[in-house]
């Protein structure tokens, strides 16, 4: 059977990744265009960002089980096909509920994409070739994340809200396209046997494996959570409009870019050890500099960049070490990998919510940096502990 190249897979995967980020944030920016278009308030049309939430949350853990059972690009091929049509119909929603279901169909077919690219990264490429695979996919696809208010802003001015769900829906049809067309290409193993929550268990009853995913859960509540407010901060301190937020904030996806090219070249010098380090310490001090630095534009562009880099070092590193979990079964430690990173970051953007109220926004970096630096060392003792019981096992 011909199989694509192997930097292609990477490149189709990381286009449906781009586009499924972006539309992950798209909401934000044109949320008071909607809630003036369909006659609700700002609070309840708020709420069409838990709808897409909470089912891209849960389906995080069953589409990785889905793709080991019935083959990744069966599974994906279908899901993002699905997503586009989604996206397309939120742009016929006529009230926010109708909308709200539209927008909750998109977020349970968008959960499928960034655990089963992984997994499929894992499969295709071998141990010493996967950690530059999986930072050039991510990194790819938190770009999106990053241009997403400067393209939903942008679009929304120039055409309605409506139009950016339109147009997310016939960017979305590309990779669909080029999914279809590459189909028999695409390499996919088919596990017929396999159980689709036990496999979570045993994941977590091993101090490795349990490890990762705790450290994936606290980078997810501490970056993620930094990033969500980082917009808003801009915005307080500056008072630009989406638009040159959106451009501003593209730092961090263009150092994510950056960083998961390079992240396999270092990792191959100083061990994954020390890159997660240097990620969650890089993460700290680009909050830091937010805190203590955050008026100054430049200086606020080079913490914006770090937070890119210090993700994507941490996350890159950690996702490669999923990988190895459970060859029969990597589609679900994938989805568990994005379960609890996408958790961390909805449990970090929510604690985030109820503290701004009450202190200063900037604030906020010097508490998340904080507990980064936290995690840090939390990291390197959870390590330690495990290469010390495993030595004395052996």
């Amino acid at each position: 059977m011909p199989f694509m190249k192997k930097n292609s897979i990477v490149l189709l995967l990381g286009l449906a990744g781009f586009i499924v980020m972006a539309d992950n944030w798209v909401v934000s920016p044109i949320l008071p265009a909607i809630s003036q278009n369909l006659h609700v308030d700002i609070a309840r049309a708020g709420l069409l960002i838990t709808a897409y939430m909470i089912p891209f949350g849960f389906f995080q853990l069953v589409f990785g089980p889905l793709a080991d059972r019935f083959g990744k690009k069966q599974v994906i091929t279908f899901s993002v096909a699905m997503f586009a049509l989604s996206a397309g119909l939120c742009a016929l929603g006529y009230d926010i509920t109708s909308l709200a279901i539209f927008r909750a169909l998109t977020g349970m077919f968008a959960a499928s994409v960034m655990p089963i690219s992984l997994a499929l990264i894992g499969d295709v490429f071998p141990v010493n070739e996967r950690q530059g695979a999986i930072g050039a996919f991510m990194g790819i696809s938190f770009l999106g994340q990053g241009l997403s208010m400067a393209i939903g802003g942008t679009i929304a001015y120039f055409l309605n809200w409506r139009g950016v769900f339109f147009l997310y829906a016939i960017f979305a049809f590309v990779p669909t396209v080029l999914l279809i067309k590459n189909y028999k290409a695409l390499p996919s193993e088919k596990h017929p046997d396999s159980k689709i929550f036990a496999p979570y268990f045993k994941l977590l009853s091993t101090s490795k494996s349990l490890f990762t995913y705790i450290v994936v859960l606290l980078e997810g509540m501490f970056i993620v959570g930094s990033f969500s407010y980082a917009g808003a901060f801009i915005s307080k301190t500056y008072g630009f409009n989406y638009f040159y937020i959106g451009l501003i904030m593209t730092a961090f996806g263009i150092m994510t870019v950056i960083g998961g090219r390079l992240s396999g070249k270092i990792v191959k010098k100083t061990g994954a050890k020390k890159l997660v380090m240097i990620g969650l310490l890089s993460a700290s001090a680009a909050d830091m500099i937010l805190y203590l630095f955050g008026k100054q534009l430049v200086l606020l562009v080079i913490g914006i960049a770090l937070l890119g880099l210090g993700f994507i070092f941490t996350h890159s590193t950690l996702l490669m070490r999923a990988t190895g979990f459970a060859q029969k079964a990597r589609g679900v430690a994938m989805s568990l990998v994005a379960f609890c990173f996408m958790g961390g970051g909805g449990i970090g953007t929510a604690i985030g919510g109820k503290m701004i109220p009450i202190m200063a926004i900037d604030k906020l970096f010097l508490v998340y940096g904080v507990a980064l630096a936290v995690t840090l060392l939390l990291s390197m003792l959870l390590i330690n502990d495990h290469l010390e019981s495993k030595a004395k096992h052996n």
